[in-house]
């Protein structure tokens, strides 16, 4: 730790911020670490990322291409690749989370979430970035297969038994012809409210600032409306819901409603059970319980998802394997 310090402190010396001081601020459920730098009148932030569980290479790469396309994410001011430390433009404190908390309107923040959306589905050609990786089957097929290899076993008490694993991803399989049914584009992930921001003095879409891009993809435009619209967090109140979706399709003219609607119905489900894999995983596996709360909405939301009929060999899987008396949060003892 003293000789990541060490590094920090050259980092920041050679950066011109050394003198600057430094408090922690909120970070997420990564190995990433943030602190908030300030050398009057002056602000900053420092991204500590330490190789080899994480690698700076593409947050600045994701960074640097929305940047070009106009949208807000944060400057570039110092970086050094091999030491995983950035020096990043400070967006402030007005994160999406925190001003609703405060009783901000829901309805104008979400707007503007969504027509960045539409303005960036419709600004961004995936043949400009072949550098981007694509969501192709196999990493959508590893997510949704976190359900059955972190939560399944925390509720059972067993580990999953490979026919079982292997049954859930076919019906899976079946399925992802319909999320690719429509248009592709750049998928940020994690599109919600913890990593949105309403940035003082612009205006537009400019006035959104983007955090927490690294894992970008290339995948189905329908991707991070989920992200927005079904927030593991918070409810969002179903009629703004529906008029997000109505929202992003006037944008889309051309767009089938009904594969627009099957798309977002199966990539929500598939989100939705890599989250209650992941958040039981960061429980077992990483000693960060704080997640489980958010499992039972997780469970409402995929519930949800699976009325529509397309979903039904997944519905109908999960019915026989991981009924209503199993979907809550694992007991302490199974989870530990």
């Amino acid at each position: 730790m003293a000789e990541r310090g060490e590094l920090i402190a050259d980092f920041l010396a050679a950066a011109g911020w050394g003198a600057a001081s430094r408090c922690p601020i909120a970070g997420d459920a990564s190995f990433r670490r943030y602190h908030r730098l300030e050398a009057p009148p002056l602000r900053a932030v420092l991204m500590d990322a330490p190789p080899p569980q994480e690698d700076v290479r593409p947050f600045l790469a994701i960074a640097r291409l929305l940047r070009r396309l106009g949208f807000s994410a944060p400057g570039i001011l110092a970086e050094d690749i091999a030491a995983g430390l950035l020096l990043l433009e400070d967006f402030g404190d007005a994160t999406y989370t925190r001003l609703l908390a405060e009783g901000a309107a829901e309805e104008p923040l979400y707007a503007l979430a969504v027509d960045l959306l539409i303005a960036l589905h419709r600004g961004f050609d995936p043949a400009e970035a072949p550098e981007v990786p694509a969501y192709d089957d196999q990493r959508l097929l590893a997510e949704a297969a976190l359900l059955v290899d972190w939560y399944l076993p925390a509720v059972s008490g067993k580990p999953t038994e490979p026919r079982l694993r292997e049954e859930y991803l076919a019906r899976w399989r079946g399925l992802l012809a319909l999320a690719r049914a429509v248009p592709e584009s750049l998928v940020l992930r994690d599109y919600h409210v913890d990593n949105l921001m309403l940035l003082e003095g612009r205006h537009g879409l400019a006035a959104c600032g983007l955090l927490d891009f690294q894992d970008a993809v290339i995948g189905p435009v329908t991707y991070d409306l989920v992200s927005l619209l079904e927030d593991a967090r918070r409810d969002v109140p179903p009629a703004l819901v529906e008029a997000m979706l109505r929202r992003y399709l006037a944008g889309f003219p051309d767009l089938d409603p009904a594969a627009f609607a099957a798309s977002y119905a199966v990539l929500g489900a598939q989100r939705n059970c890599k989250i209650v894999g992941i958040f039981t995983r960061l429980c077992r596996r990483d000693g960060k319980p704080g997640y489980l709360a958010f499992i039972p909405r997780v469970w409402r939301l995929i519930e949800a998802d699976l009325r529509h009929p397309a979903l039904a060999p997944v519905a109908q899987w999960l019915d026989r394997h991981l009924p209503p008396g199993l979907r809550g949060i694992p007991t302490s003892a199974s989870a530990a």
